[in-house]
C-alpha cells in the first residue's frame, strides 16, 4: 500500500497533470502536514457524493477526483444494464463547477452513457426534476450548497430523483478503489461527444417544464393577486443559480413589485458580498435590508448558491428585521398549507408531512391539529424521499410538505430534494395571506405560539479539523453513547435514541423498541421536561451538530436551559 509520500510523488510525475497543477503541488514541497492532508486517502463518496476544498490531491475536489467518481458511477449503471438509460448533470455558481460538470460528462461519453448537460448554471432541485423528467437513471450535480468558496461538491443521484441510497453508492465506493485514478479513467474529447450526440444540451424546455410544476404547488394564489400592488418583496440569489428562475417565478404567481439585490444577481464562485452564501446567516441579508428599508418591504428572500435552500428576514413590530429559522419557516408553512386548504375546501385526501428527527416538533403538533400524518426520518432529504416512492407504491396518500430544520423546503412529488424556488413561492404567498390581515411572518409566528406554546430550536457545531478529525469526533460520540448520560444539567434523561443500533431506550418503563429507521450514527436525548438534544457527524464536514429543540415560556428561559445543558455536554 503506498504511503502519502509516494501518492504525492505520483501525481507530481503523472503525465496526466497540467504544468499548472504540477506547479501548485511543487509548493507545498516542504509542508508535510498539507501532503499529507492531500494524499493519505482519496475523498471518501458516500450518500452525499463528494464535498472537499477545491486543490490538486486525492483528498480534494478536481477535476481527477471529479474523473474517478464519475467513473465508478458509470461502472454501477454498467452493472445495471441501464446505459442507455442516460445521467441529467447540472451545476452551480462555483468556481470550477462548470469545468467539473463537463469533466463528468466526458467520462459517461466514453463508458457510451448519454450525458444530458444543462447549458449554464441551474438550481439543485431542477436537476432532481430533469432526471426524473428524461427517465434518466441517475443523475450528478456539482455544488457545494452553501459551503464557504474553496469548496466544491459532487452529489449523485438515482432514478427517483434523489440521492444515491446506500447500497449504490457503497457500489460507487467499492468500485472506485479497484480503479487506478490515472489509467483506468477514461475521457471522450467534448465537442466529439456532443456532436456525436453522446452529451445533449439542456435549456429553456426544461426550464419551462420545471417552472410549471413548481406553479402548480401554488396553494392559494388568490392571496397574492389581493395585495400584489402593496406587497414588495427583496429577494438575492447571494450570487447564484436562483437568480433566474426564483423572480421569475414570483412574477408568473402574480407579484408585482419583487426587487432584487443587484450586487448579489452577480454570478460569481468568490461570492464578494458575503463571507459565507448561506441564507442562514443574517448577515447575507445586510444590503438587502437596506433596499427594504428604501422602497418599504417588509420581507428579503434569499437562496443559496444552488438553490436549494432559501432564508429569509421579515419586520418585526418595531420596525427592525429579524432571521426566521428554518425550524420556524418549516412550522409557518406547514400551518399555512393546511389552514389555506381548509378555507379553500380543498384539503387532499390522506394528507401526509414529513420531517427529519433534528427538525422542530412544533410542525408536528401543527399537523395533529390539522388531523394530518407526520413522518419523522432520519436527516437527509433523500428520506424524506422514501417516504413519498413508499406512498406511491402503496398508490394512496398526498404529499403536503416535506422539510428539514436547515432551511431545506419541498411541496410537490416531482423533485425528490429540497427546492428553494417552490419554498420562496410558497413564502411569498404565505407573506401576502398575512399582509392582508395586517400581520408579518413575525406577527404569525407570535400568533403560532400563543397558539400551540414556545418553542426554541438552536444548533451547535463542533468542529474537528486536521487528519486526527475523525478520531475525536467517533471519540465524542462513543463518549456520549458509552455510557449514556443519566441526566443532563440536572434533567434525567427519560428516553434515549441510539440510531446506530436503531434502538430508542425509555427509561421511565425500562422497554426499548426499535427506531423502525436505516441505521445512522445518531444519538437523542429526551429530558424529563420534554426538551429533546439529538447529536450527530456531519456527513459533508468534520463537525459534530448538536441540535436542541427546547420548550418553555419564552425564549430567555430556554436560552438559559440550553446554556446549562452545552456546560454539562461539553459542547
Amino acid at each position: 500500500m503506498p504511503n502519502y509520500l509516494d501518492n504525492y510523488n505520483r501525481w507530481l510525475t503523472s503525465d496526466k497533470l497540467s504544468d499548472a497543477e504540477k506547479a501548485e503541488l511543487l509548493s507545498i514541497k516542504d509542508d508535510d502536514k498539507e501532503i499529507q492532508l492531500r494524499f493519505t486517502d482519496y475523498l471518501s463518496f458516500g450518500t452525499a457524493g463528494l464535498r472537499g476544498t477545491m486543490k490538486v490531491g486525492m483528498n480534494a475536489m478536481n477535476v481527477h477526483t471529479v474523473a474517478y467518481a464519475t467513473q465508478g458511477l458509470a461502472q454501477l449503471i454498467i452493472e445495471e444494464g441501464r446505459t442507455a438509460d442516460g445521467v441529467a448533470i447540472a451545476y452551480d455558481s462555483r468556481n470550477n463547477s462548470e469545468l467539473f460538470a463537463k469533466t463528468a460528462a466526458r467520462v459517461l461519453a466514453a463508458a457510451n452513457i448519454p450525458a444530458y448537460l444543462f447549458d449554464e448554471l441551474r438550481p439543485t432541485p431542477e436537476l432532481s426534476f430533469a432526471l426524473r423528467e428524461l427517465k434518466c437513471v441517475a443523475g450528478i450535480n456539482i455544488t457545494a450548497s452553501h459551503n464557504p468558496k474553496q469548496y466544491n461538491g459532487y452529489k449523485a443521484y438515482w432514478e427517483d430523483g434523489a440521492q444515491l441510497p446506500p447500497e449504490h453508492a457503497d457500489v460507487v465506493s467499492a468500485t472506485m478503489q479497484k480503479l487506478d485514478i490515472f489509467e483506468d479513467v477514461k475521457l471522450a474529447d467534448f465537442d466529439e461527444a456532443l456532436a456525436a450526440g453522446k452529451i445533449v444540451m439542456l435549456g429553456a424546455d426544461m426550464d419551462e417544464k420545471y417552472l410549471a410544476c413548481v406553479q402548480a404547488q401554488a396553494v392559494n394564489p388568490e392571496a397574492v393577486k389581493a395585495v400584489a400592488d402593496e406587497l414588495k418583496i427583496v429577494y438575492s440569489p447571494l450570487h447564484g443559480t436562483g437568480y433566474r428562475l426564483v423572480p421569475e417565478i414570483l412574477r408568473r404567481c402574480g407579484h408585482k413589485n419583487v426587487f432584487t439585490v443587484d450586487e448579489q444577481m452577480v454570478i460569481s464562485g468568490d461570492f464578494p458580498t458575503v463571507a459565507k452564501p448561506n441564507p442562514e446567516y443574517k448577515e447575507v441579508f445586510d444590503i438587502g435590508m437596506k433596499i427594504a428599508d428604501e422602497v418599504g418591504s417588509d420581507l428579503v428572500v434569499a437562496t443559496d448558491p444552488d438553490a436549494d435552500r432559501v432564508g429569509v428576514v421579515t419586520r418585526t413590530p418595531d420596525g427592525s428585521f429579524t432571521t426566521i429559522t428554518g425550524n420556524q419557516m418549516g412550522a409557518l408553512l406547514m400551518d399555512y398549507i393546511l389552514t389555506a386548504y381548509e378555507e379553500t375546501n380543498t384539503m387532499p385526501e390522506i394528507p401526509f408531512a414529513v420531517k427529519t428527527i433534528v427538525t422542530t416538533e412544533l410542525a408536528a403538533k401543527i399537523c395533529e391539529a390539522h388531523g394530518v400524518k407526520m413522518h419523522n426520518v432520519l436527516t437527509g432529504f433523500k428520506f424524506i424521499g422514501e417516504v413519498i416512492k413508499d406512498y406511491e407504491k402503496k398508490g394512496y396518500g398526498t404529499f403536503v410538505l416535506g422539510f428539514e430544520e436547515s432551511y431545506g423546503y419541498l411541496k410537490g412529488t416531482y423533485a425528490r430534494d429540497k427546492d428553494a424556488v417552490v419554498a420562496a413561492m410558497l413564502i411569498c404567498e404565505m407573506t401576502a395571506y398575512y399582509k392582508a390581515k395586517g400581520m408579518t411572518l413575525s406577527d404569525a409566528l407570535d400568533a403560532l405560539y400563543a397558539r400551540y406554546g414556545y418553542c426554541y430550536e438552536a444548533n451547535v457545531e463542533i468542529y474537528m479539523e486536521g487528519l486526527d478529525g475523525p478520531a475525536r469526533m467517533a471519540e465524542k460520540m462513543n463518549a456520549l453513547r458509552n455510557p449514556a448520560p443519566a441526566e443532563i444539567a440536572g434533567r434525567k434523561v427519560v428516553k434515549f435514541g441510539d440510531y446506530q443500533a436503531q434502538t430508542i431506550e425509555d427509561r421511565t418503563s425500562g422497554t426499548v423498541e426499535s427506531t423502525g429507521l436505516p441505521k445512522s450514527n445518531v444519538l437523542s436525548f429526551t429530558l424529563d421536561n420534554g426538551d429533546v438534544i439529538v447529536a450527530r457527524p456531519s456527513g459533508t464536514e468534520p463537525k459534530i451538530k448538536f441540535y436542541f429543540m427546547l420548550i418553555g415560556k419564552d425564549k430567555d428561559e430556554t436560552v438559559a436551559k440550553m446554556e446549562a445543558y452545552r456546560e454539562s455536554l461539553g459542547v
